[in-house]
């Protein structure tokens, strides 16, 4: 069964503390290492591998972190739950695209890490994009089965970030603005799909 909204969040602030640590001792210019991390965060050196284990990970992401915008920000102006979806979906792709070699070498880290433990299903993302879209569409989770409504934010996340940039660009051959575009035809699909004509007087 995929995870709460609360379970989500717990997991991204207990992501975004050893982020912190280690973004302190980058900016100190002392060598990352997911022990240091941890201790900088005040949080135990068991906990932090369950999330890292390879200090390039913790670095690459570490970067990455700091150009996440708050949610307040991002659906500032929108109006209504699938307003704000899109505004998500959007925002998680552009910044992908403004930071695509950070992104990539990311990812690659990512799957370097996954490859030299023999796979599993050790968590190796922050989940941002989830979390946001949860808390975009919260007003739609009641009037629809849990299952349906984490089925739709499972969609959206597919539809959006570094992911969907790599496949239409490298895959799709498609440009900068087409790919925008067809982000955002995409989402649109995915809230017009699962949200029904039963849910858009909550839109």
């Amino acid at each position: 069964m995929p995870p709460t909204r609360e379970r989500v969040l717990q997991k991204n602030r207990t992501r975004e503390a050893i982020l912190a640590g280690a973004r302190v001792l980058i900016e100190r210019g002392e060598p990352v290492n997911v022990t240091a991390a941890a201790a900088e965060a005040g949080i135990s050196k068991a906990t932090a591998y369950r999330y890292f284990s390879d200090p390039a990970v913790l670095v690459a992401e570490a970067g990455l972190a700091v150009e996440v915008r708050p949610y307040e920000e991002v659906v500032a102006g929108a109006e209504g739950p699938r307003e704000r979806a899109m505004a998500v979906s959007l925002y998680f792709f552009d910044l992908a695209v403004a930071h695509e070699a950070a992104f990539r070498q990311f990812l690659a880290r990512n799957l370097d890490c996954w490859l030299a433990e023999g796979g599993g299903d050790r968590v190796r993302r922050g989940a941002r994009r989830v979390a946001m879209l949860q808390r975009a569409l919260e007003d739609v989770r009641p009037l629809m089965p849990a299952q349906r409504f984490d089925r739709m934010i499972g969609a959206l996340s597919v539809a959006t970030g570094a992911e969907a940039l790599i496949a239409l660009s490298d895959i799709a051959r498609a440009g900068p603005q087409e790919a925008r575009e067809t982000v955002a035809e995409l989402a649109g699909a995915v809230l017009d799909r699962f949200m029904g004509v039963e849910n858009r007087a909550a839109r």
